[in-house]
């Protein structure tokens, strides 16, 4: 055998001894099936529980419109009555609903729109309100059966509520508007026949919808994922439109904000106006 088959046989048996050493240490070090399933898991678990730490923010969708000098309610392409629009506008403007979600409720358009808590519309419909107009509840109203409650005392009262959800004796979800009166928003009961609840609901004609006792009654796929969806967190700010009162006389600080600023354009244009008191508003 020449000395150059000699070398080439030594370095092929040199290179299997080398692989069969390669091979035998991988096999050591691979871990098992099941440590590996272990491995993943337990990184798994880790990640889903670092995930789970993090703060969830909720998207809220397009929220309250920042002007130069006032800020606005984003009631986006509903429309609504000039008087909910400066409530609205009102209410974000000025904070008033405290970081809260909140509802303002049009008796004479029987309609009610939910916001959410930085100003933008989450939704709005169509209502069943008290069957008699008027801005006030009767004394010992809400401790009486509904037997005994005469037509003239079935009002929604307007004013400004602090709500929050609840169960009633029944067990069904509503949300308070005022607890002492046992006014609330709750999903539209079936009532009795002649009563026509449903239709009602349906009708174009606010006047059509003024049919209960004094409890606000919203069609139930809005009731669960808007008004009662909106209050399962937190509490909230409802606000009632007056229907035989003025605004002013139901919300004492209210104000106007297209008045606030026309106001303040036109002290930020007239020079001698700069030098002035600056304008104050209630809030």
């Amino acid at each position: 055998m020449t000395t150059i088959n000699r070398t080439s046989l030594l370095r092929f048996c040199l290179a299997l001894l080398l692989a069969s050493l390669a091979a035998t240490s991988f096999a050591a070090k691979k871990p098992s099936a099941a440590k590996s399933k272990a491995a993943t898991a337990k990184v798994l678990k880790q990640s889903l529980a670092k995930a789970a730490s993090k703060p969830v923010v909720e998207d809220l969708g397009p929220g309250a419109i920042q002007g130069k000098f006032v800020k606005r309610a984003n009631l986006k392409l509903e429309a609504a009555s000039p008087e909910v629009r400066q409530m609205a506008d009102w209410v974000v403007d000025s904070g008033d609903n405290q970081n809260m979600p909140f509802v303002i409720l049009d008796k004479k358009e029987a309609r009610v729109y939910v916001f959410h808590r930085h100003g933008g519309l989450r939704g709005a419909a169509p209502v069943l309100l008290g069957i008699t107009a008027g801005d006030d509840s009767f004394p010992g109203v809400g401790n009486k059966p509904l037997s005994q409650v005469k037509p003239e005392e079935k009002t929604t009262p307007a004013g400004r509520f602090l709500a929050a959800s609840d169960k009633n004796i029944k067990g069904a979800d509503i949300v308070w508007i005022d607890y002492d009166s046992a006014v609330s928003f709750h999903a539209v009961v079936k009532g009795k026949p002649e009563e026509r609840r449903a239709e009602r609901l349906a009708s174009p004609l606010p006047s059509e919808r003024r049919i209960s006792f004094g409890c606000v009654n919203v069609p139930v796929n809005f009731f669960k994922t808007a008004l009662h969806a909106s209050f399962k967190k937190s509490d909230g700010m409802v606000y009632v439109l007056p229907e035989t009162r003025s605004v002013n006389q139901v919300f004492a600080s209210f104000y106007d904000v297209n008045e606030k600023e026309k106001l303040a354009s036109a002290a930020q244009d007239d020079p001698i106006a700069k030098f002035a008191a600056p304008i104050k508003f209630s809030d």
